[in-house]
């Protein structure tokens, strides 16, 4: 993504040897602490007015944010930024609990409608735009280099860049101890959890103006992409029973140095060069080990970490990034949710009970021709396809809501989030339903 304050790249920094590389991202990846903190990345497409089938001008878009960006910062002390098809992303600063992440990202969103509502301009809360075809509308390198790494795997990465858009929820790694509230556990239960809430908060069914067979299919899109940096590492989700999927055990920090140094080069920054194009198939370690043109550096190592996009990514904190963007204010519910059910011990472990189940299911989806996915649909497919109409995510996600329904009483969050994750669940969790489902039936 681009900052709308633009910016120049960083100078090189010193070379890396692969010991260094390996220590470096075993340093930044799980910064431990008390668990609490909470923040959300807000991603929106735009439209024409009440006209989502139109393309918007970037030019229109980048004038009406022109004023928040002289202003210095959004009011809730938020980052707003743009993506590549012209989505835009707030960004909110970190909060102690769910009433000050709601507080602050609501006035930067708030803040963000007002400037574009005044030229014409709507927010639009779809995991997928349901109307247009992916066209890229920044021209930078490190996008132009992204769109021919994915070009190698067919048209599917265009449409993540360009027509998606996701609530993201950031969460603190947690302690160094095993318990629930030990990095170890966190990161295990907010992967088991991944399928019950893509299933949940679906709301992607339709594309190119029709319905894709497809509840989220945003994550359908991000399951034909590159493996070796969208899907989780090894060890960090359960083991399914024909043996898909590694075992939930072992260190996340050494699971997550392995993933990351194995990934597939995406770009190569160039100081005087617009081409960033990395040469297929070149790994981060194998350019540690003396292949391609020059040494990396450590801040090439960082930036590579920036181009990988597993379901959950570790930043210092936890970055949760499967869940479809929601209409209106509903960004609040899976942030109050999902907050709930890592933060509160109990929680997380009525959490961990319900989910696991779902791992052991695995199923061949009805063919639709081109919409199916080869082998065997693990959960990540079934949520995607089917959402809560699948028996074993809906008694999950029911599972998941009462817990943290039962977590954010305990803590004392504001009544007016308590009743709206109550009304979504009344509404969509116990009649298996999601918000795909209203997407659908409106277009009838």
């Amino acid at each position: 993504m681009m900052d709308v304050r633009g910016g120049a790249e960083r100078a090189p920094g010193p070379l890396l040897t692969e010991d260094a590389a390996e220590e470096q991202v075993h340093g930044i990846c799980f910064k431990t602490g008390p668990p609490g903190v909470v923040g959300v990345e807000l991603e929106w497409l735009v439209c024409d007015g009440d006209d989502d089938a139109s393309p918007v001008d970037h030019q229109r878009v980048a004038t009406a944010l022109a004023g928040l960006d002289a202003a210095g910062a959004l009011p809730g002390q938020g980052r707003l930024t743009i993506e590549p098809g012209g989505q835009i992303e707030i960004s909110s600063a970190p909060a102690a609990a769910i009433d000050g992440c709601v507080r602050s990202a609501g006035r930067d969103l708030a803040a963000v409608r007002q400037a574009v509502r005044a030229a014409g301009i709507s927010l639009v809360g779809r995991g997928v735009d349901p109307h247009r075809p992916p066209a890229r509308i920044l021209d930078l390198p490190r996008y132009a280099a992204m769109e021919q790494f994915f070009d190698r795997g067919g048209p599917w990465g265009r449409v993540m860049m360009c027509s998606t858009a996701s609530v993201q929820v950031c969460l603190d790694a947690g302690l160094e101890g095993d318990g629930p509230s030990g990095y170890r556990h966190r990161w295990r239960l907010l992967h088991a959890l991944g399928p019950v809430l893509v299933a949940a908060f679906a709301n992607s069914p339709r594309r190119a103006g029709r319905p894709t067979g497809w509840k989220c299919t945003r994550q359908a899109v991000w399951a034909r992409l590159d493996p070796g940096r969208t899907r989780a590492p090894a060890g960090a989700e359960p083991r399914a029973p024909d043996g898909g999927g590694a075992a939930a055990n072992g260190d996340p920090r050494s699971a997550w140095a392995a993933y990351a140094l194995d990934a597939e080069l995406m770009c190569i920054r160039q100081e005087e060069s617009p081409c960033w194009t990395a040469p297929a198939g070149l790994t981060f370690r194998d350019w540690l080990r003396g292949a391609g043109d020059r040494k990396p550096t450590r801040d090439d190592l960082t930036y590579h970490l920036s181009t990988l996009f597993p379901p959950v990514r570790p930043q210092g904190h936890l970055e949760l990034r499967v869940i479809d963007a929601q209409p209106g204010e509903g960004w609040i519910v899976p942030a109050a949710v999902v907050s709930a059910l890592l933060d509160d011990p109990i929680a997380a472990e009525a959490a961990m009970a319900a989910a696991e189940p779902v791992w052991q299911q695995r199923t061949a989806l009805p063919g639709t021709g081109a919409n199916v996915l080869a082998g065997p649909a693990g959960p990540w497919l079934r949520a995607a396809r089917y959402g809560p109409e699948d028996p074993g995510l809906a008694r999950a996600s029911l599972a998941c809501f009462e817990a943290a329904e039962a977590a954010l009483c305990r803590a004392g969050a504001p009544a007016a989030i308590r009743r709206q994750v109550t009304d979504f669940a009344e509404a969509y969790v116990l009649r298996r339903r999601c918000p795909a489902d209203d997407m659908l039936e409106e277009s009838r």
